[in-house]
């Protein structure tokens, strides 16, 4: 028994003087520092050739490419290969299409064909066909910023190469140099991500709807790497603004997930006061909306607890800038709430001080739960006091938003004079969020069904198989898909438009701010409130609109609440619900 014991502290020992994970071998001696990724990687081959150029029968066998192959692996056979060979004159080029938006590379695996030297190739990422077929810079704008999309590589003989870590759909592959054979076994895209289950869910008899609630949900999903990222191809770092609808999706869609308080983490440390996160004093403002929402939907009070020391002087900083009259007076860095906004300065002045009362109210229920209850009162004061100035929206939508959800202005008055007026028409990816909240807030859930229907849909219209970091109905006039060659006499829509820093081919097609329909729908239509910290109390109260039924299911720190609505031939609703033990449900 002496033996046994003293074996196991041995090896307890042994164990514990190796970093997690890694071989024996290793040591005691590694004093590096060991980084464990929390993502998975999955492999995709292509669903479709979309164009080659084989001048003289440069290609054989594009076809085979699309068969699953044998996980990677290399073999001597040369059976159901994809040669291609270049002469003095001419390179063969493929591009291939992966089905829909993924984040990661790709994986080339060669066989013993030709001569065993390497073949150097170029590939090309794009989110559109126009992005895979462009050339870096010029008119179109394509880019390498952010992630590499358009380099060249040496494959080798008999072997397997992996590259690339951009956000893409579709591969472009050429040969660089004359008189050589490529002989590609296969071609697969590599797809990482977090291997995470869809708890929340969404289901009813508009499939319009059903799609763009999981689109939504699959756009955040995408930009759940190590951190939460607001675009795969670009814009791949931790905007504390764009950050919010995400939020929003990863509370409705997987319930906890630790990439939220990492990534809230990160912009904290790397942000001392009083500086502004990410250098716009409005970011600095989310980051407060999201420990509020974080917390009514997750309930961790140790987490929140480790957040007072910054919180309480960033508000203590935020009421230095509201002065006796109550007009914000935020400085010191970009006055910004997105860009489609940013020419009407006006517009954008009246939605910051709306966005610091919703930023105080926030704030002293943050305070009140951590036993703050002076800064609380200084917080609830002070957003009491912001309140009462009615400035002017400018008729900007994002503006007019934000006023309804301070109270600021009525709701109905909001949507009635500026909202809806022309259905989506000066909508914005990120903002469309909080336009069809205050038109929730106004009863107005037919109209922002519809708005969601033919926004977000127009972006599914066009071959989206997520959502874009901006999107105008106008666009797609006389536009072709961005899964499709764009023929003669049509507008490219990725390549064509997009301003400020997103111009032309650099527009991001996956940005995670776009997700708002998905928590709205489970929100409004499903009807999904949360009542008490950590999802102890919902309020489930269902608004169809022109639906028949409705079903899904919703994530707690408890369990999978699920729901079901049904319209009777009347009119009136019929709701089953299913909650865990710990979940109280009032229904309404």
């Amino acid at each position: 028994m002496k033996k046994i014991v003293i074996l196991t502290l041995f090896v307890c020992f042994c164990l514990s003087a190796f970093p997690q994970n890694l071989p024996p071998v290793f040591g005691q001696e590694y004093d590096g520092k060991v980084f464990h990724d929390s993502r998975v990687r999955s492999y995709l081959t292509p669903q479709r050739i979309v164009w080659k150029y084989d001048s003289g029968g440069l290609i054989t066998n594009p076809e085979g490419l699309l068969a699953k192959g044998n996980n990677g692996q290399s073999e001597l056979t040369n059976k159901e290969v994809c040669t291609m060979r270049s002469t003095d004159n001419d390179r063969p080029a493929i591009l291939l299409d992966f089905g829909r938006e993924i984040q990661g590379g790709i994986q080339l695996v060669t066989t013993a064909a030709g001569k065993q030297t390497p073949v150097k190739i170029r590939v090309r990422f794009g989110e559109s066909v126009s992005e895979a077929m462009s050339e870096i810079g010029g008119a179109q704008g394509a880019t390498n910023d952010h992630a590499m999309r358009d380099f060249t590589m040496e494959l080798p003989w008999l072997g397997v190469a992996e590259i690339g870590n951009s956000g893409f759909r579709f591969a472009r592959i050429d040969l660089v140099e004359p008189n050589v054979t490529l002989s590609l076994k296969e071609i697969n895209a590599i797809f990482t991500y977090r291997d995470i289950p869809y708890l929340g869910s969404f289901r009813s008899n508009d499939e319009r709807l059903n799609r763009i609630w999981l689109t939504g949900a699959y756009t955040v999903h995408l930009n759940m790497q190590e951190y939460i990222w607001d675009g795969i191809k670009r814009d791949r770092l931790v905007w504390l603004g764009d950050l919010h609808p995400e939020v929003m999706t990863v509370n409705t869609v997987f319930g906890y997930n630790e990439v939220i308080p990492k990534s809230l983490d990160l912009a904290r440390d790397i942000t001392p006061l009083p500086g502004w996160m990410n250098g716009m004093c409005s970011y600095s403002l989310w980051w407060v909306i999201i420990h509020h929402d974080w917390y009514r939907y997750q309930g961790n009070l140790a987490y929140l607890k480790e957040q007072q020391a910054y919180l309480s002087d960033l508000l203590n900083l935020l009421l230095t800038k509201v002065d006796a009259t109550g007009q914000e007076k935020l400085d010191g860095g970009g006055r910004f709430l997105d860009w489609p906004s940013s020419p009407n300065e006006k517009g954008v002045d009246a939605g910051l001080q709306a966005l610091m009362v919703i930023t105080f109210r926030a704030g002293a229920e943050l305070c009140s739960v951590l036993g703050d209850k002076a800064l609380a009162t200084k917080c609830s004061e002070t957003a009491s006091l912001m309140q009462k100035r009615v400035p002017d929206h400018n008729q900007l939508k994002q503006a007019a938003a934000l006023m309804a959800l301070a109270d600021i202005v009525p709701a109905r008055k909001a949507n009635d004079e500026v909202i809806q007026a022309g259905g989506p028409k000066g909508f914005s990816t990120f903002y469309g969020y909080y336009m069809l909240e205050a038109q929730a807030k106004a009863g107005e859930y037919k109209a922002a069904m519809d708005n969601i229907r033919q926004y977000w849909g127009g972006m599914l219209d066009m071959g989206a198989t997520s959502f874009w970091e901006d999107f105008d109905l106008d666009w797609t006039k006389n536009a072709a898909r961005i899964d499709e060659l764009v023929p003669s006499g049509k507008k490219d829509i990725h390549a064509d438009y997009g301003a400020y820093c997103y111009k032309n081919l650099r527009h991001s097609l996956c940005h995670g701010w776009a997700s708002g329909p998905t928590a709205w729908l489970t929100a409004h239509v499903l009807g999904i409130q949360v009542l008490e910290p950590g999802c102890k109390k919902l309020s489930i109260e269902p608004h169809l609109g022109d639906l028949q039924w409705v079903e899904g299911s919703f994530p707690t720190p408890y369990g999978v609440v699920h729901i079901k609505h049904t319209k009777d031939a009347s009119g009136k609703v019929k709701t089953d619900v299913r909650a865990p033990k710990g979940v109280k449900i009032v229904k309404k």
